[in-house]
């Protein structure tokens, strides 16, 4: 298939990509670079400047014709989008009806979302499966359950099919090492960490230890990013060939708390990371985990990479690997 990757040069997004490659799909990348870096693009791609935020852009990028778009242009940090929640509404919203008019408009059809484990808000019940009623404790999770309604409605109007992937918390590297170019800013857990293991930053803040927890701290559900891109692909293969839509959680089901993090990651760097327990952040759930077993039902998609050593080792090794080349 002929694949636009809206978002291709950002963090999950290059390996999406790499995934495609892989497989033998042909892509293109569209991408702004305000996160996204040149560093993540493969040569034999052809690459398209342009921002979500301008229609002209989307028009003249899907008119060169392409079976299948996936969209990893959306803002994601948490904590931000409860302090500027118009930078979200203006990219999220309006960027994604943008890129939905454009695709209908050239008849492409078939799309992967990029959603979140955020439209769902704090857990009545755990591991979270998909009819897990949705209540957002942030405004990024809200944007993202809008943006999983227009998609519904685009299906019901204009023949859209669409994979909605809701993933909890994305981390890991590349492990063959192609791929390590560094988030800029980022704020995220482990990279976080990394950034104070390399010297970059002071300390790493937790934001509160008083969930009830087995230690205070926040339980999450790390997902290896190359096994988030093995998933899309086979969503995108699964839409374009079943011919209807999909809304899937992807998760290890296991939770491991940000004390838990940090420890391993002092362990696996052999570096004392400084940490500092701070107030609890606006919209974090205590604690998130997802039930998988309808991706593995329908994709037989499982995890291979996302046991915690390996989260953080092929972090680490990124970060090392960036340093070196970038001192």
């Amino acid at each position: 298939m002929k694949v636009l990757v809206i978002g291709g040069a950002g963090y999950i997004g290059s390996h999406v990509v790499k995934e495609l490659m892989e497989k033998g799909h042909t892509v293109t990348v569209f991408d702004n670079l305000s996160s996204g870096l040149l560093q993540n693009l493969f040569p034999q791609n052809e690459f398209i400047a342009g921002n979500i935020l301008h229609p002209d852009d989307l028009e003249n990028a899907f008119a060169r014709g392409f079976d299948a778009f996936i969209h990893l242009a959306a803002f994601k940090a948490a904590g931000e989008s409860m302090i500027v929640p118009e930078k979200y509404s203006i990219n999220n919203i309006n960027g994604t009806l943008n890129i939905l008019n454009a695709a209908v408009a050239h008849n492409c059809k078939n799309m992967v979302f990029s959603s979140s484990a955020a439209v769902f808000g704090e857990p009545q019940y755990l591991p979270i499966d998909e009819n897990h009623p949705k209540a957002p404790e942030n405004y990024y999770g809200f944007t993202k359950l809008k943006i999983e309604e227009f998609m519904a409605w685009y299906e019901k109007l204009k023949g859209l099919r669409f994979a909605s992937l809701r993933y909890f918390n994305a981390a890991g590297y590349d492990p063959t090492g192609v791929l390590y170019g560094l988030e800029r800013n980022p704020a995220n857990l482990l990279p976080v960490m990394m950034e104070v293991a390399c010297g970059k930053r002071e300390k790493v803040n937790i934001f509160g230890n008083d969930y009830k927890t087995r230690d205070g701290t926040c339980i999450r559900d790390y997902i290896h990013v190359t096994d988030l891109a093995s998933a899309h692909v086979l969503a995108l293969e699964y839409i374009s060939k079943e011919n209807k839509s999909l809304t899937l959680n992807l998760g290890t089901g296991n939770g491991i708390t940000v004390t838990e993090m940090l420890e391993a990651t002092r362990r696996i760097t052999g570096v004392n990371i400084k940490a500092e327990y701070v107030g609890r952040r606006a919209g974090d759930p205590a604690q998130l985990t997802a039930s998988s077993k309808l991706a593995k039902d329908i994709l037989g998609w499982e995890p291979k990479y996302s046991d915690v050593d390996t989260l953080i080792k092929s972090t680490w090794d990124a970060y090392q690997k960036y340093y070196k080349e970038n001192k």
